[in-house]
């Protein structure tokens, strides 16, 4: 049996993830994205299902700081649809309500309901953290924002169901693994995530990726930053649409190695379905 690390509770975002890539998994609950990073390192989990992006509050784990340090690969991409409920202690009405806990993303992804019903919110480490907390203070002035398995699951009522500003939300995780485990080149859709450090020389960010320009090929994420103190060569993660057997692709690797000190291949993996799909639109 697979034994996935999340950040997180269950009935969190990120174990429902984690339960559609791994159906008959074992969950491993942690505190922190490093935690789970963590525990795949040092063998107590096989894998980790990480949110990276999410289409209305950005930025979720930062990483590019946690990737390169881990040694870990990406194995696997997938998105989830995010939907979140209003949910109270039995018999709680909107009336009654004052506060209410959630992530911060989550408070950010809701503020329209908060701003129609006067609410403030409290931070909670995660979503199914917070309603967890509702049910155990079971305290009808105090609601949660999480996902809809996290009323049944605490046994809460959900106040007002679906209530994110964006119906469209979505979350991006990575399944992350001590082994690279490389999707073969078969002319199926694939993504390559790396990492590189620009030799400290004048223009050498925009040498670097214009064999991607030249080649035609799709820079979909680059992030910058420094490593440490001092003033060192940016780091660069990115990801980018193909497979590095595909001679495009691999043209443009090799001119991204002669403008870097360091590239590392960080993953090549399926995209996603959603992926596929938005691309098609």
């Amino acid at each position: 049996m697979t034994t996935v690390a999340y950040q997180g509770e269950p009935g969190s975002n990120s174990s429902m993830a984690a339960q559609a890539l791994y159906p008959a998994s074992s969950e491993l609950t942690c505190t922190s994205f490093d935690q789970a990073l963590d525990a795949v390192t040092h063998g107590a989990a096989d894998v980790a299902v990480i949110p990276v992006d999410n289409s209305a509050a950005g930025r979720v784990a930062d990483v590019h700081h946690l990737l390169p340090e881990s040694n870990l690969f990406i194995i696997a991409e997938y998105f989830l649809a995010i939907r979140f409920d209003l949910m109270g202690v039995p018999g709680t009405s909107l009336d009654q309500v004052e506060c209410v806990r959630s992530h911060v993303h989550a408070l950010g992804q809701c503020r329209k309901v908060l701003r129609e019903g006067g609410w403030h919110g409290l931070v909670s480490d995660d979503t199914a953290g917070a309603a967890r907390e509702v049910a155990e203070l079971g305290d009808p002035r105090h609601a949660a924002l999480a996902p809809p398995a996290a009323a049944r699951l605490y046994g809460l009522e959900v106040l007002r169901a679906g209530v994110e500003d964006d119906p469209d939300n979505t979350t991006r995780f990575v399944v992350l693994s001590p082994e690279s485990a490389p999707t073969p080149h078969t002319g199926e859709s694939t993504m390559t995530s790396l990492f590189f450090c620009v030799r400290n020389i004048p223009s050498s960010l925009y040498k670097a990726l214009g064999g991607f320009a030249s080649s035609g090929v799709n820079l979909t994420k680059i992030e910058s930053y420094q490593a440490g103190a001092g003033l060192h060569a940016s780091r660069f993660y990115a990801e980018i649409e193909g497979h590095p057997d595909e001679p495009r692709v691999e043209l443009a690797l090799q001119e991204l190695r002669f403008f870097s000190s360091e590239v590392r291949i960080l993953g090549v993996y399926p995209a996603h379905e959603y992926r596929r799909g938005r691309r098609g639109a």
